[in-house]
């Protein structure tokens, strides 16, 4: 890997124009395409007629997953020992392994944020015996955007803690996955295992 300077110039194409420009590398302030960050003071190659940012080199790639780290606020709670196994099973049953849990959880919230799923049962699970249980688990959760899903999620389904919402959607992700085993939701989630193995 060749490591570049400021001042370095290079024939890159840029995206403004168009077409292939010289560019020099800078360092400058770069905005996330999805404006919800800034990584400030990062080396990147800038059009010399746009004076837009033509290119990332790979030197700069840590410096800006550094900052998309700090965007990336975890999701916790407590629950049962019992409602990890109905995790790691519905993993299995769906051809994973257990590091796919957190994903599995990802998806849920997400589609529930999305009204991809009704947020309205979520509450009604809480009652079921499964929901009962000394909390000695931890769930932790990492994305860009599961603290605001999860809070549009709670306020759907009236459930005012992380921690019963992390419950109910493992009840829910039990129900349409061990218990009743619903097709559509089974095929979605394979080929997010498929896509992710």
């Amino acid at each position: 890997m060749k490591i570049l300077k400021e001042g370095d110039t290079k024939k890159v194409a840029c995206n403004t124009c168009g077409v292939f420009q010289n560019a020099t590398f800078q360092l400058r302030d770069v905005p996330f395409s999805d404006g919800s960050g800034l990584v400030k003071n990062v080396l990147v190659g800038v059009c010399d007629v746009c004076d837009s940012v033509a290119v990332i080199p790979h030197q700069s790639t840590p410096v800006i997953k550094k900052q998309l780290d700090k965007l990336r606020r975890p999701l916790e709670g407590r629950v049962p020992s019992h409602l990890i196994d109905i995790l790691n099973l519905a993993s299995d049953q769906l051809g994973a392994a257990t590091d796919f849990v957190p994903s599995l959880i990802k998806f849920y919230i997400h589609a529930l944020s999305k009204n991809e799923m009704p947020a309205s049962e979520l509450s009604g699970l809480l009652n079921s015996e499964l929901a009962k249980g000394k909390a000695t688990k931890r769930i932790s959760l990492k994305g860009r955007y599961i603290v605001e899903e999860a809070e549009m999620v709670k306020a759907s389904a009236h459930i005012s803690s992380t921690t019963e919402l992390l419950k109910s959607v493992v009840l829910k992700i039990n129900d349409d996955i061990l218990v009743r085993k619903r097709p559509e939701c089974i095929k979605a989630l394979e080929s997010l295992v498929a896509a992710t193995a």
